[in-house]
């Protein structure tokens, strides 16, 4: 049996742990059959209402510290926040439910006063709470917090907690039953001693929880938010409030700061952490930036996958992207914010770049010291429409063309200004119509230091490296773009049949004539899904309608290199997945899924800029495929631990 307040009891409940909620939601909604219209004078609703607030509050400071493109140079601890910690913090919200029934608990006594029977506004009361969080919770809390460091106590309650290696807001409500308590009498205490002197509100309740848990937040959010300068005006001040630097070295050394927000009394008892306001200072005149080695330029494929991103929601983005019911809500919120970047792209490209395409997500490679930023071109990204066709159609929009190559132009070239060393372009970003690949760019400015990437030679890789030694023959879609030229050269080199589909047959001679002349023979130019229908090894660069797939014999497997995925229709064929590699097992601060991808796998053009930067290629690899530099670009991706997934 394990030790009391050790765990949570409804731990075996999963998801199911909001069910908790029931009685009190039943409650309400019986007073609102009852009398017509919501029952104000209910404190079930109240702490509902709160309850909603609070989980805002704490996802509104999460997302504001995972937004780097506004954090990135005041970060406390550099480095990100992976899996292990994540999964570790999934059920971060227990002390919030904890909190809420001890609350219900209190408020249906008999003894606690009815919100009818409350002021809105009793300055006493306020009064009454600062003083009592000043001299008895502050205190209480720091001589509990350092009790919960001495052995046992520390391996059996609090160990966990520390566990953490980078603090985040979320973190804040990670822990036992036993801290989550102690935070509830430090949170408590002020309430009840304002309303038993006659001094309680219904915005003392709402003003104080919600301030214990922004000054909470602020703490953890490892982004140091109070300028130094407010500490050199107000010497007082650093006793008064503390920093995310503060409870950053907590957290690094344990034995010091214990205080909950005033660090007056670990002056007081000496356990203060000398250089708290040094580094404070440091850390908010951007000692902690680094300019990352390899940028990759991503974008999102649809309004509910926008949502997938890091600073949006944890829990949706360390998994690989599906539509989760809890998104559907803001689907309109995303939707209207796709309609203001269509316009952006084409009105205010210059001023808007200084909210969109900035830094969104960084993990490293220790080995190497190499750090790695995924970059997203658009206002919080929060942009994007139900279906991808709708989202991204905007990237074929002529008036939309200059616009977004203007933003892509804007983000290499501040990358180049930086010191970054390799900029990778995502599908849609690198678009042949759009920018020719990349190469629009490196024509413009040919003295760029930064190298440009499109990432493509390695996707061929990945295709060529899945087609097994033994098939003969390959049907191939999209068989004139970047892509499939590389592929079908590569193949007819190896003495496979490659019928490639296109109406143009001018441009199908064009790549024929790249041939060598003994292999010429084994590319044939093909205008229908008909002559495929013996051909099981279908690569796909072009989206396939059902009608489409149906001329496919049955057993065929489809590799496929075209965005969207194109969809499973037939049970009697096989599906491939788009091109992708896993990321090397030491990668650190790796905590969010790239799309549909599983955890450390990203896609090839990704992957493909990262190989560029580990090996100091001073290339640009922008415009068609290189075909004799896939077998060495493939060798390279292994060589540095990358493996197809």
């Amino acid at each position: 049996m394990g030790s009391p307040l050790a765990s949570w009891p409804w731990a075996s409940l999963g998801s199911y742990k909001y069910l908790l909620y029931g009685p009190m939601v039943a409650k309400v909604a019986h007073a609102w059959r009852e009398t017509g219209s919501l029952p104000l004078d209910s404190w079930c609703l109240h702490l509902l209402i709160l309850l909603a607030l609070r989980s805002l509050t704490f996802q509104l400071w999460f997302s504001y510290g995972n937004m780097l493109f506004f954090t990135r140079r005041r970060r406390v601890v550099k480095d990100g926040v992976d899996f292990r910690q994540i999964d570790a913090e999934w059920d971060w919200d227990n002390m919030v439910i904890l909190q809420t029934l001890v609350a219900g608990m209190v408020t249906n006594s008999p003894a606690f006063p009815g919100v009818a029977e409350l002021r809105a506004w009793a300055p006493l009361g306020w009064a009454l709470a600062l003083l009592l969080h000043v001299t008895v919770s502050e205190p209480c809390f720091y001589w509990a917090h350092r009790a919960l460091h001495r052995a046992p106590l520390f391996g059996l309650y609090h160990a966990k907690h520390h566990a953490s290696p980078v603090t985040q807001p979320l973190t804040a409500g990670f822990g036992t039953p036993l801290e989550a308590l102690i935070l509830t009498l430090a949170m408590g205490a002020p309430l009840a001693g304002a309303f038993a002197a006659g001094g309680g509100s219904v915005s003392l309740v709402y003003g104080h929880v919600l301030l214990f848990d922004c000054l909470r937040c602020m703490g953890y959010s490892n982004v140091e938010v109070i300028s130094h300068k407010a500490f050199a005006a107000f010497p007082a001040l650093r006793y008064l409030i503390y920093t995310p630097t503060y409870l950053s070295l907590h957290h690094r050394e344990k034995d010091c700061n214990f205080c909950l927000f005033m660090p007056l009394y670990d002056a007081l008892a000496g356990t203060i952490n000398a250089r708290s306001w040094e580094l404070q200072k440091e850390v908010d005149q951007g000692a902690n930036d680094r300019v990352p080695d390899f940028v990759f330029l991503a974008h999102v494929v649809d309004v509910v996958s926008s949502m997938h991103v890091p600073f949006a929601f944890r829990s949706c983005s360390s998994l690989p992207f599906a539509t989760h019911l809890v998104l559907i809500p803001l689907w309109p919120v995303a939707f209207a914010f796709m309609l203001v970047q269509w316009f952006c792209s084409k009105t205010f490209t210059v001023s808007f770049y200084f909210l969109r395409g900035r830094l969104h997500q960084t993990w490293s490679v220790p080995r190497y010291g190499f750090q790695v930023t995924t970059t997203l071109p658009g206002y919080l990204q929060i942009v994007h429409s139900i279906l991808y066709l709708l989202s991204s159609s905007w990237y074929f929009i002529p008036s939309a063309k200059k616009g977004i190559n203007r933003q892509i132009e804007l983000a290499i070239l501040r990358a180049d200004k930086m010191g970054v060393k390799v900029i990778s372009l995502a599908a849609l970003n690198k678009n042949e119509a759009l920018n020719g690949g990349g190469t629009l760019f490196v024509s413009k400015h040919p003295n760029l230091r930064v190298r440009v990437v499109h990432g493509n030679t390695l996707t061929a890789a990945v295709i060529l490296n899945e087609i097994p030694s033994n098939v003969k023959e390959v049907f191939l879609t999209g068989a004139t773009s970047k892509l499939g030229r590389a592929i079908a050269l590569y193949l007819c080199r190896k003495k496979i049949r490659v019928l490639m589909l296109t109406l143009s047959t001018e441009r199908f001679l064009k790549i024929q004539r790249e041939s060598p002349a003994e292999f010429q023979h084994c590319l044939v130019q093909v205008t229908k899904y008909q002559a495929a229908q013996s051909c099981k090894t279908w690569i796909v660069g072009k989206w396939l309608s059902p009608r489409e797939q149906r001329w496919a014999p049955p057993g065929t497997h489809f590799h496929q290199f075209v965005v969207p995925p194109i969809i499973g229709f037939r049970r009697d064929c096989t599906y491939g997945k788009l091109a992708a590699m896993r990321l090397p097992k030491d990668v650190q601060g790796l905590g969010s899924c790239e799309y549909t991808m599983e955890r450390g796998v990203v896609h090839a053009c990704h992957a493909g800029g990262v190989v560029h930067c580990l090996e100091g290629w001073e290339h640009h690899e922008v415009g068609a495929i290189d075909v004799d530099r896939i077998d060495v670009v493939w060798k390279a991706a292994l060589k540095h631990g990358l493996t197809p997934p």
